[in-house]
């Protein structure tokens, strides 16, 4: 019989996931709403310049980035273009971002920032490949996709970016503040996005591993399916063990890989993030072959469910790099 202890939902994995981000999630909030109170102070005063006096597009640095990103995302979605001059996707990509922008009228604000001259910000934000597009509202980081996208998509994130960045934070850009850039926020959420949240938060692993593969199938880079299926399959493979019995197993033989894995997710959900990617790490360092890929790839989904953002994935990055070359 399945113990008590080893039932576990999505609410359980994202509260031991996400914890090690709220200091800086918090901080980075209160400086925003700390920004925007003072807009509005502005503003009622006439002091000031309005929204619509701001660039559209911009480029950012790293002494920029607080000003330009962070306190400005409290007054609209800031979309964070990662490029480089080297880089063929981005040349397609960011026309594409920039016209969006200048169509959007002051509903976003791009910001384009140049990996290889901001290379600290790109590290902060566990940049691992480009072209890669983030958001920040209200000071919170939204991770919207990673590689190229068609202007079809593009357009339905940004929608959706728009419509979340309203309905969570009462925040809508805009040139003028107008009825037409209101009402056109209003943008229906993603159908087959909502229905992998959903499954999820019923419990219906099966069902939302289906969902966020039918997203990704359409839009393979799409960061948040990525997440949301790395969790499902996570929480799949967890479901059914015992966790005292693992844990013994994977103690009486470190070079049990299967034991090992096991192990690691159980580490993972519970909250213990280094341990579980220190397990693995170990477990790649002492195995060989086909025992070592399947210690290295079950490192890298938990990445994904982590994030390439979050400081102890990229540690790990580097240590499991230190160890496979």
């Amino acid at each position: 019989m399945q113990s008590r202890n080893s039932r576990l939902n999505s609410s359980a994995l994202r509260g031991a996931v996400d914890l090690a981000a709220v200091k800086a999630a918090g901080e980075a909030a209160q400086k925003a709403e700390q920004t925007r109170a003072e807009r509005a102070r502005q503003a009622a005063a006439g002091e000031g310049p309005a929204l619509a006096d701001y660039p559209l597009v911009l480029d950012v640095t790293e002494e920029t980035f607080e000003v330009e990103v962070v306190q400005r995302s409290a007054e609209v979605p800031v979309v964070v273009d990662f490029w480089a001059e080297w880089c063929g996707p981005c040349k397609q990509l960011s026309p594409v971002l920039e016209r969006l922008a200048e169509e959007y009228a002051g509903r976003i604000v791009l910001a384009k920032i140049d990996v290889d001259a901001n290379q600290l910000i790109a590290q902060q934000f566990g940049i691992q490949g480009i072209p890669a597009v983030m958001a920040v509202v209200a000071g919170q980081l939204v991770p919207l996709f990673q590689g190229a996208e068609n202007e079809a998509n593009v357009r339905k994130i940004l929608d959706q970016l728009i419509a979340v960045a309203e309905q969570r934070f009462g925040i809508v850009g805009g040139a003028a503040g107008g009825e037409g850039a209101a009402a056109e926020s209003h943008v229906p959420a993603d159908p087959a996005l909502e229905a992998a949240h959903d499954a999820l938060d019923r419990g219906d692993l099966a069902g939302a591993v289906r969902a966020y593969q039918n997203v990704l199938s359409d839009r393979p880079g799409h960061v948040e399916a990525k997440l949301g299926l790395a969790q499902a399959q996570l929480l799949q493979r967890v479901e059914q063990l015992d966790p005292q019995q693992v844990r013994t197993e994977a103690a009486a033989d470190p070079k049990d890989v299967q034991a090992q894995l096991r192990a690691a997710d159980l580490d993972l959900v519970g909250g213990h993030v280094e341990d579980a990617f220190g397990r693995l790490v170990d477990t790649v360092a002492r195995t060989f072959g086909d025992d070592r890929d399947a210690a290295r790839l079950r490192l890298l989904e938990l990445f994904e469910v982590i994030g390439p953002e979050d400081p102890r994935t990229v540690a790990a990055r580097q240590a499991l790099a230190r160890v496979l070359f």
